[in-house]
């Protein structure tokens, strides 16, 4: 799969190339190897271990984008030697490779947050997990709702006439309270460490029938709950796990390596911006050792919930992060295209190679495989700490 799975500069940089404030993670080799902060700059990539040791403690100086400019680090190699072995089945361990761009943040993820993905969820319900049912309910729900949700702005007057009118139709769904109700969605994805990064294997649960990719934007935000930039990211999601009950959402989203971000985080500066995120435009493509291709997208403007109300739902006083959080802004891409039998929608084969690219964020490449045959997650926060003590990095920001 290595010809798949390759990451090369020809589309793993936004589109303005390193014109933006780029930094992330790689795995770099030495007498005691370990992770290192990096800048992606035009003639390489750049240990910043000297100005933080963690995205978590980049994150929470003053200025970090001015920070990471001015700081002249270490270089590591050139970015296209990094990616080819970042994106390679067997890592050159002699070589750094690329990691998912955050460590010490809790990540988060918002769900239900495009009327049509939140559709998709109600159906998910309705069918009880059940693909070969998908079509059938799929017809009988947008028969009493319509498919057009967009203009009903969630918690308002027009959202809580709709509740209790479908409550009468006996079709008032979970996903629908969250949808259009006055609260989000705010879930955990993943514990601390667990994002897999570009080139790594994504997970799907072994007894998973029913499953696809969620190509989205995740916000980085530090722990006073200021947003200061944004990654691409893959909520790999069990539609059977879940259909059959929003309570095994833990099942269906806390798989190993089923949180893919990457490849790099944009720092917010003069060249990107918050209204830059909400007007991406992210692009899917799914292509599988069979031959099948699946094209997707995830429009930012047509989100239900503005994502600065979404972070601000995530983080209050009575929701603390004091080491900052990701957050996975959600996705309108819900796949109905058949790839086997009629009327069973789309799911995940192994080997299918995941693209996910915007514009302004660059391109996140993952493999998909099981969860319990992808690289074992071992490096949790304990190996961290042990490891940039015994290489003298905890006098710098953690």
């Amino acid at each position: 799969m290595e010809t798949l799975t390759a990451l090369d500069l020809s589309d793993a940089l936004p589109d303005d190339g390193c014109a933006g404030t780029l930094v992330g993670r790689a795995w770099v080799p030495g007498r005691i190897s370990g992770p290192s902060v990096v800048a992606i700059r035009d003639d390489g990539v750049y240990d910043l271990s000297e100005l933080a040791c963690t995205i978590s403690g980049l994150l929470e100086l003053d200025a970090p984008a001015e920070r990471v400019r001015r700081a002249p680090g270490r270089r590591l190699g050139s970015l296209a030697e990094i990616l080819r072995n970042t994106g390679r089945p067997a890592r050159d361990a002699s070589q750094p490779h690329l990691l998912a761009p955050c460590d010490l943040q809790v990540i988060k993820a918002a769900g239900v947050t495009f009327a049509a993905s939140m559709l998709e969820r109600v159906i998910e319900e309705q069918a009880g997990g059940d693909a070969s049912r998908a079509d059938a309910v799929r017809q009988e729900v947008k028969a009493l709702i319509g498919d057009n949700l967009a203009a009903v702005r969630p918690g308002s007057a027009q959202a809580d006439a709709l509740k209790q009118l479908l409550i009468k139709q006996g079709l008032w769904s979970q996903y629908l309270e969250v949808g259009i109700g006055p609260y989000a969605e705010i879930f955990t994805k993943a514990p601390v460490l667990a994002a897999v990064g570009t080139g790594a294997d994504i997970g799907i649960h072994p007894e998973s029938t029913w499953n696809n990719p969620e190509p989205e934007v995740v916000l980085a935000v530090n722990s006073a709950g200021t947003v200061l930039g944004a990654a691409l990211g893959n909520d790999v999601n069990l539609r059977d796990f879940e259909g059959r009950s929003a309570l095994l959402l833990s099942k269906a989203k806390d798989n190993n390596a089923s949180c893919a971000i990457g490849p790099f985080l944009r720092l917010f500066d003069a060249t990107f911006s918050m209204d830059d995120v909400r007007a991406e435009e992210i692009q899917l493509r799914v292509e599988g050792g069979d031959g099948f291709v699946l094209r997707g997208a995830n429009s930012m403007s047509k989100i239900s919930r503005d994502p600065l109300d979404l972070v601000a739902q995530a983080a209050s006083r009575c929701h603390q992060y004091p080491d900052g959080f990701m957050l996975y802004l959600g996705t309108l891409f819900a796949p109905t295209e058949d790839r086997d039998a009629p009327g069973c929608g789309f799911t995940h084969k192994l080997d299918d190679v995941v693209t996910i690219r915007s514009p302004r964020l660059g391109t996140l490449r993952n493999r998909v495989n099981l969860a319990d045959r992808a690289e074992p997650w071992t490096f949790g926060i304990r190996a961290l700490v042990n490891n940039l003590a015994a290489r003298g990095l905890l006098s710098n920001p953690l």
